[in-house]
């Protein structure tokens, strides 16, 4: 008679019974192994050696005591690689410090004994990045090879029972790409859900798949993203991490607050703009707005033009929907470009003049196709100036590194981050309190600061390696 038992093996046990076929990874319909990433493996191995819950796996045993793995497939082969093979947990693990207790000994490897009889232990920490099974201190590997592995056993089953097991086990659906980037933003998770409770996101017209599948906490991700971090912009799988480490609950309250004030002028018809692809956009765009000192109800009503024909005209030669078709549209360089098209229909529309930028822009691109980027476009330069502005505003720069004729090669240094994807932000801030001054030739004054900035990466490197 078919029964379900649950048994614990240590993991070390559990392994030994995989080589001796015992229990067997070959079901008839089971996928093959191989399935996971390295992210994968290492987070498995973390689990582990800290003595974090794994789920239990699910075997399959027929009558002939053949045991065959059903659910858990890929922990295992995983297991197989990290304790037997040359697997090395790689270099970006997310939590590569491992802590545990060691016993302490004398110069001879004699284990210490404290004056009332007891062994003396003492806590250590070890670095897995890199590193294989058999590099691990010898009390991480009792830690592994001794893990509680449970399993549960279905006992007693063809291998026809066997082979439904593997498809019921195996209906489950990874997350996706919005849903994993969204569990790196732990500090600020529960805030995202607050803002996702208002009235907007009941009433703006969201899709079901859209309310269920991450991309909502991905909208206020983006926004936070376009709105403050807009020279750092990072894409889906990365946004969660970033902002986690660099935004700050007010940058959040800032979104709110938006969000709050669109509520109260935005109509039944409006709604429609806000898509899961465009509305960090133009929450975004309503920042900017929020600027200009006017009464919200004309954002609404620019709102209200675009959606009746506004959309469809040309600035540059290219009309809004026409920018996607050239590159990704979560492009940093498109994100830029989108926001700006908007800002500038939105102020003519407004009737404000847009301010003209202080950096020759013919200038500032010969200067950078001649020292950085031979194939720069204008467009790029125009996106250069705006991120100059946005560092410059969080720096305190003196009067003299500001002057226009020393523009170009702080133009030139932030056409070498983008093109060499370096963050700013705090080696502009560093830079401005140590100078005031500046080379008039700009092209040295640009390998000046170029120079520095490889300095201060790498001492940041280094401190970064010291303090792991």
């Amino acid at each position: 008679m078919a029964k379900v038992k649950r048994q614990t093996y240590t993991l070390n046990m559990y392994l030994e019974k995989m080589r001796d076929l015992d229990i067997r990874s070959d079901a008839d319909v089971q996928r093959l192994s191989g399935q996971w990433n390295n992210a994968m493996t290492n987070e498995l191995i973390v689990s582990v050696l800290n003595g974090d819950y794994i789920p239990p796996v699910i075997l399959g045993q027929e009558e002939n005591s053949q045991m065959w793995i059903i659910d858990g497939l890929q922990r295992s082969t995983a297991f197989i690689m990290f304790r037997y093979g040359n697997y090395k947990v790689t270099s970006s693990v997310e939590e590569p410090i491992i802590s545990y207790r060691a016993k302490v000994r004398d110069a001879d490897g004699e284990v210490k004994i404290d004056g009332a009889g007891d062994i003396v232990w003492e806590g250590r920490e070890f670095d897995i990045r890199r590193k294989g099974f058999g590099q691990l201190p010898e009390e991480l590997q009792k830690t592994f090879n001794e893990y509680q592995l449970d399993c549960i056993i279905h006992e007693n089953y063809s291998m026809e029972r066997i082979s439904r097991l593997v498809r019921r086990f195996n209906f489950s659906k990874a997350m996706n790409v919005s849903q994993k980037a969204f569990t790196f933003v732990d500090r600020y998770a529960r805030k995202i859900r607050e803002i996702l409770k208002r009235g907007f996101f009941i009433e703006a017209k969201y899709t079901k798949a859209d309310r269920k599948n991450g991309s909502l906490e991905r909208v206020i991700m983006e926004s936070v993203m376009c709105m403050f971090h807009l020279d750092n912009w990072k894409k889906s799988s990365q946004i969660g991490a970033y902002l986690n480490e660099n935004a700050s609950m007010e940058e959040f309250d800032a979104l709110e607050d938006c969000i709050a004030r669109l509520e109260n002028v935005v109509t039944e018809g409006l709604y429609s703009a806000f898509t899961a692809k465009n509305s960090f956009l133009w929450f975004a765009l309503f920042h900017k707005f929020t600027k200009l000192g006017m009464d919200d109800r004309r954002f609404a009503d620019f709102l209200c033009a675009f959606q009746n024909g506004l959309d469809e005209k040309e600035i540059n030669g290219k009309a809004f929907d026409e920018i996607d078709q050239e590159r990704s549209t979560k492009d940093k360089t498109v994100i830029m470009e989108k926001l700006d098209f908007l800002e500038t229909l939105m102020l003519e529309y407004l009737g404000i003049p847009k301010p003209e930028p202080e950096i020759d822009l013919e200038d500032a691109l010969g200067f950078v196709r001649e020292n950085i980027d031979p194939f720069a476009a204008k467009e790029d330069i125009e996106q250069y100036a705006e991120v100059l502005d946005s560092l410059l505003e969080k720096s305190d720069c003196g009067e003299k590194l500001l002057k226009a004729e020393n523009k170009l090669s702080l133009v030139g240094i932030v056409a070498y981050s983008f093109k060499n994807d370096i963050d700013l932000d705090d080696w502009i801030v560093d830079y401005c309190s140590r100078n005031d001054g500046y080379i008039s030739g700009q092209k040295e004054n640009y390998e000046h600061m170029k120079k520095d900035l490889q300095q201060f990466i790498k001492g940041a490197d280094a401190a970064h390696t010291d303090a792991a």
